[in-house]
C-alpha cells in the first residue's frame, strides 16, 4: 500500500490572482473557493491539484521545490513566449547559459522550470 499525491499547496498572498495565472499556464479551471483557498484542475480531475492559499507574507527565498512545465503542441520558444506574456520572469538560479530548460518565477516569485522537450 502507498500515499497517493493529490495536491501541491502553495502559499500565496493573493491566492485569486496566482490561481488564474497557473490556470492559464495549465489550461486549468477553478474547482473550488473558499475561505480565501482557491483549487486548480484538469478538465478530467486528474491529480494532482494546485491549492493556492493565502499567507500575509511575501516570499523571500528560493523554492525548496518547483513545478516543471513542458510545451504542448509548439516549442520551447513559443510557449516561452506565451509564459513570458502572462506575467512569468525569467530567472537565474544558477542554472547556466547551456540548461536545456528555462527557469520562470510566477507573478509571486515562485521558480518553475520551462523544459525544452514538447508533449503532444
Amino acid at each position: 500500500m502507498a500515499a497517493r499525491f493529490t495536491e501541491l499547496i502553495v502559499d500565496a498572498h493573493d491566492p485569486e490572482q496566482l490561481a488564474k495565472f497557473w490556470g492559464a499556464v495549465l489550461g486549468w479551471r477553478t474547482t473550488t473557493q473558499h475561505d480565501g483557498l482557491v483549487e486548480i484542475a484538469s478538465d478530467d480531475r486528474v491529480v494532482p491539484t494546485l491549492v493556492f492559499v493565502p499567507v500575509p507574507d511575501a516570499k523571500t527565498t528560493k523554492n525548496r521545490l518547483h513545478i516543471d512545465v513542458n510545451p504542448v503542441g509548439c516549442e520551447q520558444v513559443d510557449e516561452l513566449a506565451r509564459l513570458l506574456a502572462l506575467g512569468a520572469v525569467q530567472v537565474d538560479v544558477g542554472q547556466g547559459d547551456d540548461a536545456p530548460w528555462v527557469v520562470l518565477a510566477d507573478p509571486e516569485g515562485n521558480e518553475f522550470c520551462l523544459l525544452r522537450s514538447r508533449v503532444g
